[in-house]
């Protein structure tokens, strides 16, 4: 149990695929305009994440090693090809919104990196939980940056108006600038917070293999 709880927490924190492995950026800073659009793409990525860990744990020893890539890709397609269907059919407006990045879900590093290096040579429970972790440390860290940009950036709150007509919004953060901006703030923040609880992401590892 301690070794599953460990495993989870990975993803959350100490390896935290945006703010500590800093992969998937360009799609993530895309996305986090929108507090609406950051749960989507959460939600979505976690599915994806999840469900293509299990299939790749329960068949690793059948995959040839040779053709391994291909075969992850095309497991990882056909999870994301169910999550952009079902967002066009019940949920119109948000994959609207989210545009060209649902699909491009299939080519996102995080799900590719967790599958070879995790889900490729661990027990499916494992590699469960191991998704899961990433997939809602993702999703934290989008929910989070897309409140800072959506608060700042257009004076709302889930297309709620939270300040009155004359609050000026700071369309900065509405643009990539803006976006990188507040991302390097949490990185700059986990950090901080790391460092004054003296845990490193490279001493957790270090300490897991002895």
């Amino acid at each position: 149990m301690n070794s599953l709880w460990n495993t989870f927490k990975k993803g959350l924190i100490i390896e935290n695929p945006l703010l500590m492995l800093m992969i998937g950026l360009c799609s993530s800073v895309a996305v986090t305009t929108a507090v609406a659009n950051g749960i989507g793409m959460g939600l979505a990525m976690t599915f994806v994440l999840v469900c293509a860990e299990l299939v790749i744990s329960i068949f690793r020893k059948l995959i040839p090693n040779d053709a391994r890539i291909p075969i992850f890709i095309i497991v990882i397609a056909a999870f994301t090809t169910i999550v952009d269907l079902v967002m066009q059919a019940y949920f119109p407006e948000l994959s609207k919104a989210m545009g060209v990045f649902i699909p491009l879900i299939v080519v996102n590093c995080i799900i590719m990196g967790r599958v070879e290096a995790f889900a490729s040579k661990e027990k499916p429970l494992t590699a469960v939980v191991d998704a899961l972790g990433m997939g809602l440390g993702y999703t934290w860290v989008l929910i989070g940056i897309s409140t800072f940009r959506e608060i700042l950036g257009n004076g709302t709150f889930l297309d709620k108006q939270l300040f009155p007509d004359s609050f000026e919004p700071i369309l900065f953060f509405t643009l990539p600038p803006g976006g990188f901006m507040v991302f390097a703030l949490f990185i700059a923040l986990n950090l901080w917070l790391k460092k004054i609880t003296g845990r490193t992401a490279g001493n957790a590892i270090v300490s897991e293999k002895l």
